[in-house]
């Protein structure tokens, strides 16, 4: 028998939650007013927003880590209210924070089962259980960790890992995920998103914030936009596009520029030789191995790479976090090889880590301590501290970059991701360098914050400094730098001008590129 298709009715997907006139205030601040969406069942709904917009408020709602001042959420046809994560998860739901709450002292195994441990008769956790659950979570995301290995000792990208086995290993019927690719690799998005699908086929809903647009355009069933704590657009996926998702994320079309020109670039300022950089895991290997690398004043160089390319460890090396085997570290022809990191910070190079809450900030600090915290000896005398001048450089500072404060005094864990990172950045440029080098700076922020700070890169080249930024974006490597630099296993596998395209950068990799 013939079917005519095209009149055969799809029955919309079932609604699992609601969230029903959403609500939330910090004392006169309104971080969310009326917000109105649904989740489906089997389904990724994803949240698009600017840092500061409301998403991982409204997403701590939904989990149970705070309460929204008004509003319901309807679960089921149910009305529900959490006063804690655990009666959340009771529910079934959990939740993936963007920045890591891991246990960096526990091994992976009890990092996976903490607070939930195993047990076997009289009550004695099973630890061989739990070890071969880590083992086969860890075989489903495609990541060889071993389960009693310390998670001090892995990759930030390991980690989020580890986080995702966490929330997979508690069989949520919600699972919402807070930025969970702003670490991992290429080949590491794409085994997550196998995991999601497959998630989506047991009956599973994803609720999904990320400020990778394109890259969540890949998996999105429906979208929500949040802009100011209100909600200015909800559609299914047939219906939106990346230029539907930007303008009502902030109004206007973006880009994150070009290289800037109309200046002569300088002299040298930095120049690494012959570089070996051993790795401190496996004797007679090298992470980065005779590596060379001159850039100029005002030169913007991009270094791409998958994760264990390198990069990382190249650029803490050039900062003075660890020490190279072999090879010279030349500042402005001064060899600085063997300087420590503040005589470094002292001479004109500065680094801004990747992970901005473990090296970058203080979290016990306010945001005007953390900005002049590397710069603390510019308005020190005699052992005493100039809170005038302090006060000054603080604010300086903070109009520069362009930071989104209450003020200096206002809590470090009050800033969105997107101002902590230009609060970290601002610190460093605070010292006026002659050369900063950044770890993923763009990491965890969104399109608007990426373009601020892109923009802060650029002026800065204009009135001389050598940048040097690693990323694991494409698109990054095709906006401001004059020069693209590709590394693989430690060593640089291409060199690319302005004009490069995606596809050669992925190319020289060793990233296989889709058909």
């Amino acid at each position: 028998m013939n079917i005519d298709r095209s009149t055969v009715e799809v029955a919309p997907p079932e609604v699992i939650l609601s969230a029903r006139n959403i609500e939330k205030r910090f004392g006169a601040v309104q971080a969310l007013k009326e917000v109105n969406f649904d989740i489906y069942r089997g389904q990724v709904t994803t949240l698009f927003g600017e840092n500061g917009a409301g998403k991982s408020t409204l997403m701590k709602i939904l989990s149970g880590v705070i309460a929204q001042t008004a509003g319901e959420i309807v679960l089921e046809g149910e009305s529900v209210s959490f006063s804690s994560p655990s009666d959340a998860e009771a529910l079934g739901i959990t939740i993936i924070h963007q920045e890591l709450s891991l246990a960096s002292n526990l091994n992976v195994r009890d990092n996976i089962f903490m607070g939930r441990e195993l047990t076997k008769g009289r009550g004695s956790v099973d630890y061989k259980e739990e070890a071969r659950q880590a083992e086969l979570l860890m075989e489903e995301l495609d990541e060889p960790i071993h389960p009693l290995t310390l998670v001090e000792d892995l990759r930030v990208g390991q980690q989020q890992i580890v986080e995702i086995a966490r929330a997979l290993s508690k069989n949520s019927r919600i699972l919402i995920m807070d930025e969970p690719t702003s670490a991992l690799s290429a080949t590491e998005v794409e085994t997550l998103f196998k995991v999601v699908q497959d998630l989506k086929n047991k009956g599973v809903s994803i609720v999904y914030i990320s400020h990778h647009l394109e890259e969540a355009l890949q998996i999105t069933d429906h979208a929500v936009v949040l802009r100011d704590g209100v909600m200015t657009a909800y559609a299914p996926r047939s219906d939106i596009d990346l230029q539907w998702i930007v303008r009502h994320m902030v109004g206007e079309s973006f880009d994150l520029g070009s290289p800037p020109t109309g200046y002569e670039q300088g002299p040298t300022a930095l120049s690494i030789q012959n570089l070996y950089l051993s790795d401190d895991k496996v004797a007679g290997r090298y992470v980065v191995e005779d590596l060379s690398l001159d850039v100029r004043a005002g030169e913007i160089v991009c270094i791409y790479g998958l994760m264990g390319a390198g990069r990382t460890e190249l650029l803490e090396c050039v900062a003075g976090r660890t020490r190279q085997s072999k090879g010279d570290i030349l500042l402005n022809s001064t060899d600085v090889s063997h300087y420590n990191i503040a005589q470094r910070i002292e001479r004109g190079l500065v680094l801004v880590p990747e992970d901005r809450q473990r090296d970058g900030l203080v979290p016990t600090l306010s945001v005007g301590r953390n900005l002049s915290l590397a710069s603390i000896h510019a308005f020190t005398r005699k052992g005493l501290t100039s809170s005038s001048l302090e006060a000054e450089m603080i604010n300086s500072a903070i109009d520069k970059v362009h930071i989104k404060t209450d003020g200096g005094e206002a809590a470090i864990g009050s800033l969105s991701g997107g101002n902590q990172q230009k609060v970290v950045i601002g610190k460093m440029l605070a010292t006026h360098p002659d050369v900063i080098i950044l770890d993923e700076p763009s990491r965890g922020i969104d399109v608007g914050a990426k373009a601020e700070v892109f923009k802060l890169l650029s002026q800065g080249a204009r009135r001389g400094l050598a940048v040097v930024f690693t990323t694991s974006e494409v698109s990054e490597c095709l906006s401001i730098p004059h020069r693209v630099l590709v590394m693989s296993k430690g060593r640089i596998s291409a060199e690319f001008k302005p004009g490069v395209t995606k596809d050669e950068i992925m190319a020289a990799s060793g990233e296989s590129v889709a058909a």
